[in-house]
């Protein structure tokens, strides 16, 4: 059974989202602040956290930051009622990986949670996969149909990377960090050669598309038709 974190300063809704995720077959965990659930997340296995932004001690973006900035990788759903471009691109900057805006509605979360849940699965098994296309992260191959293509490491981490996160924004400096390392001295220029190289190999692939958010850096998007 999966355990989901909820950490929201609103009681009434907090208790709501736990007999939601109970009913679905979860086993929730309430955290009334960021700080109460950094000392949840200490003593506990926690599969994936649900987190409101604006809490006292310590707010959603702050919690997320510390547990990327710390190598933890748990998958975050947030909720807020902030529901600006600005406030959403600050929530995909600190590490969130999905993001809802009340009023919620709880059948749409516990659908984005599934989602979410399928997907960091997928990736501890370095195995990925976009609808035809599979990436096999031991072997840096990218197979689609009757083409299989083995890249360079950077070229398959980078993509890697993107595709686990379909529709995640990455800056620059987000996906240099994660791929060439926090005291690589390459300049962030790289990343946009190497995405060049992978658009110029994925030309024909149907399914994925690597798209520049202007300002911003870049996304992985699933291709329709």
């Amino acid at each position: 059974m999966f355990r989901i974190l909820v950490a929201e300063d609103d009681g009434e809704l907090r208790e709501l989202f736990c007999r939601v995720l109970s009913r679905s077959g979860f086993s929730p965990v309430g955290a009334c602040d960021g700080q109460e659930a950094l000392e949840v997340l200490e003593r506990e296995y926690i599969d994936l956290i649900v987190s409101d932004i604006m809490m006292p001690r310590l707010d959603g973006y702050a919690l997320v930051r510390r547990l990327r900035e710390a190598g933890d990788s748990t998958p975050v759903l947030m909720i807020t009622a902030k529901d600006s471009f600005a406030d959403m691109r600050q929530g995909f900057l600190s590490g969130t990986d999905d993001y809802m805006v009340k009023p919620v509605n709880v059948n749409e979360m516990v659908l984005r949670i599934n989602a979410l849940l399928r997907r960091a699965r997928m990736i501890s098994e370095h195995r990925q996969a976009v609808g035809d296309t599979v990436l096999e992260y031991d072997s840096f191959t990218v197979r689609w149909r009757e083409t299989e293509l083995t890249l360079p490491q950077k070229e398959f981490q980078l993509l890697y990377k993107l595709a686990s996160f379909p529709g995640q924004i990455f800056t620059r400096q987000q996906l240099m960090d994660d791929i060439w390392g926090l005291d690589s001295e390459t300049e962030p220029h790289t990343v946009d050669v190497h995405i060049n190289r992978l658009r110029d190999r994925l030309r024909d692939n149907p399914d994925v598309e690597i798209v520049t958010v202007r300002g911003l850096g870049y996304k992985a998007v699933k291709k329709h038709g």
